[in-house]
């Protein structure tokens, strides 16, 4: 049996319900298990919780909306991530996590060896969590010295797994844009989506962002071989640049509240998030 998804959005789970989530998790029957803004009880949560630790076939988890809405769920989660090594995307947009939560979640998934996508828009971050952000990207949670800017440009760097990452409505200002323009201005990065949007950030320097991002997907793609090229000669772009193509949300644009998702997950998981 192929592995399905699981989407559910806004509504109560009911007892039965979380057993067959469960159950299909422990028998690795679920590749995307989205519970957008459902609500249920903390005892639930918590097995789903032990079940999704076990499961080897989840690719995709979505808890946006205020799932994971209390410490104790957010320790539940950090349980579960420091065992699972499937997950590739992890939503938790619009969770009321502060640093204080993302201090709880960062050891595990600081070392989790798969993640590609994370998005931690609304979470009641702001500059400070710059810091704990640095403990999550780097493959092998190595840290690089004391000073925040540095530890940002070095751990996003030295990703070799990260292409999207959303920080849209964090309460970042102009000193941790310079940072991330500095980051992508010198690294060599994987990163090819982020989102800023929502932040007291300038319209100048968002755009030097998104405009340096654009120019690492055009020389991915001069790269890709005459093949590509002839095809984009004759107005058709290629099927693998179809697929594989990162995507980017203008920041300048205070109205978009899309998360675009990276396409190596596979055309049945979420092509996106709506806030």
């Amino acid at each position: 049996m192929l592995p399905s998804s699981i989407q559910i959005s806004g509504e109560p789970l009911s007892g039965a319900e979380v057993r067959d989530i469960c159950r299909g998790l422990r028998d690795n029957a679920v590749r995307l298990l989205s519970l957008r803004g459902c609500r249920l009880c903390d005892r639930d949560f918590g097995r789903i919780c032990r079940a999704l630790a076990g499961a080897t076939s989840l690719a995709q988890l979505n808890l946006n909306l205020g799932v994971v809405s209390s410490p104790s769920r957010i320790k539940q989660l950090a349980e579960a991530l420091r065992t699972n090594r499937s997950i590739q995307s992890l939503f938790l947009h619009g969770s009321p996590l502060t640093d204080a939560g993302l201090a709880l979640l960062n050891p595990a998934l600081a070392l989790h060896p798969s993640l590609v996508a994370l998005d931690l828009g609304d979470c009641m971050l702001g500059d400070e969590a710059i810091n704990l952000i640095c403990g999550l990207l780097p493959p092998d949670g190595a840290k690089s010295g004391d000073h925040v800017a540095g530890m940002l440009a070095v751990a996003v760097a030295s990703s070799r797994t990260l292409e999207v990452l959303d920080l849209e409505g964090t309460g970042l200002t102009n000193q941790s844009a310079q940072t991330l323009l500095d980051m992508v201005e010198n690294y060599p990065t994987a990163l090819r989506s982020l989102v800023l949007a929502e932040n007291s950030i300038s319209p100048e320097l968002q755009q030097q962002i998104c405009d340096l991002l654009s120019e690492g997907e055009e020389e991915e793609e001069v790269a890709g071989g005459s093949g590509d090229t002839q095809e984009r000669e004759r107005g058709r772009e290629p099927a693998a640049h179809q697929r594989g193509r990162s995507s980017w949300m203008c920041p300048s644009d205070p109205s978009s509240q899309m998360v675009l998702m990276t396409s190596g997950l596979g055309d049945s998981l979420l092509a996106e998030t709506e806030m």
